[in-house]
């Protein structure tokens, strides 16, 4: 593994934690969410919680383990082995918790973040609207404010836990506020009235997790539950910002362990099939792509390890963190679909049957380039905040261009820059 020698005594106490529980979730619980028979395991949640395994990154105070983003990525990668399903739903405590852990008030912090960690209380977030995909700030959500009471009406979809979640974080628009980035607020908004689930997706993996679109009709939420309180309106790109880091970098780390599931299926079954006299392994067609699955998960794990330290330093600029967590997001999402790949051509036809997991993780890891902005929005963030970066840091080192024979041939550089009016 690639990041072993980086880990930590705590980190590798963690792990062998975490894959016990993993260990511990039962098979049937697997196979009949894939079923649709379960549409929400909150004991799973409950578990979890029990074994102090949610909230691993927040203050010990509100629940948390005090950890770092690198223990949660350790973490992480043995969720993924579940599944996009049960990863997601682990993942959410960290997503909606780093929103409340950041932004609440200790009123808050105590009355949501607590139990949130202890896995008594079950979290969805509300990102996506029926108009709007990847253009977050087209979102047509209204919050009307009457006294110290919000009427939020609209609708949000494809919501893990929709059905079943007990608060969900949603983000509106303020009416009254003309600029759509100020007037954009969170609220934590508890299941009850004005909070109608309409639909509950039929989806080709990652069953289970009560996706669904939920429709807000007037719902009453106190100015208490505007996230950071009163301090809060208008305060929801701030936090959409925020929440980014821990929307893709826990599907980074549970990437990890998705292709890392297929390949130990992948493996095990190369060595034990026979073609032509021999183990199949022993084929270059076979054993390549055995090789090519483990270099793209060593990569992928080393890439979110040195970006999990990036953030945790604290040192470095917003923007920079906004690409370094999209590249770690695009590179192991896509190479947990290569290796789910590799791992169905080396299980040949059996591979495309329910007799081995792999066309179970092939439907699952599908989903992961698309969620949490699809990798042509990691794209745009990665080359825009490298740009930035690029056009306005003097250059440190060589001169590179110069070492051109004919580098000083300045007329013949033409860049065709249009003439300025």
């Amino acid at each position: 593994m690639s990041t072993e020698a980086m880990l930590t005594e705590e980190e590798k106490a963690l792990r062998e934690r975490m894959q016990d529980f993993v260990k511990s979730v039962p098979r049937q619980l697997l196979l009949d969410m894939d079923a649709d028979k379960v549409m929400y395991p909150r004991e799973f949640l409950e578990e979890a919680g029990r074994r102090g395994l949610l909230g691993l990154r927040f203050d010990p105070k509100w629940g948390g383990g005090g950890m770092s983003w690198t223990s949660e990525l350790a973490a992480l990668e043995e969720a993924g082995v579940l599944g996009t399903a049960l990863a997601c739903l682990y993942s959410l405590v960290s997503i909606v918790g780093e929103a409340v852990h950041v932004f609440g008030t200790d009123e808050q912090k105590e009355r949501y973040l607590k139990p949130m960690t202890a896995g008594k209380l079950t979290v969805a977030e509300g990102l996506t609207e029926p108009r709007g995909g990847s253009d977050f700030f087209a979102a047509t959500t209204r919050a009307r404010r009457e006294g110290d009471v919000f009427y939020v009406s609209g609708q949000k979809r494809f919501i893990v836990g929709a059905e079943g979640a007990d608060l969900f974080l949603i983000y509106g628009k303020v009416e009254g506020i003309e600029d759509p980035k100020k007037a954009m607020t969170a609220f934590l908004i508890e299941r009850g009235p004005g909070v109608e689930v309409h639909h509950v997706y039929g989806l080709m993996g990652t069953r289970g997790g009560g996706t669904g679109r939920i429709v807000f009709k007037n719902a009453p939420v106190p100015i208490s539950n505007v996230l950071g309180g009163e301090a809060g309106i208008g305060n929801g790109t701030r936090v959409f910002h925020q929440m980014m880091i821990p929307e893709r970098m826990t599907s980074a780390g549970g990437a990890v362990g998705m292709g890392r599931a297929a390949l130990e299926v992948a493996a095990k079954y190369a060595d034990r099939r026979y073609a032509f006299g021999r183990k199949i392994r022993r084929f270059e067609a076979v054993s390549f792509k055995i090789a090519d699955s483990l270099a793209l998960l060593d990569a992928a794990r080393a890439l979110n390890h040195a970006v999990g330290v990036a953030i945790d330093s604290g040192t470095i600029p917003p923007g920079k963190v906004r690409r370094l967590v999209s590249e770690a997001k695009k590179f192991s999402t896509e190479a947990a679909w290569d290796v789910v790949n590799h791992a169905m051509q080396v299980l040949g036809g059996i591979g495309y049957t329910n007799v081995f997991p792999v066309e179970r993780m092939l439907r699952d890891v599908r989903l992961i380039t698309i969620w949490t902005g699809t990798n042509e929005i990691m794209n745009l963030v990665i080359q825009h905040e490298f740009y930035k970066e690029f056009l306005s840091t003097p250059l440190k080192g060589r001169d590179i261009e110069g070492d051109a024979a004919e580098a000083d041939a300045v007329e013949e550089k033409e860049y065709n820059e249009p003439e300025k009016a």
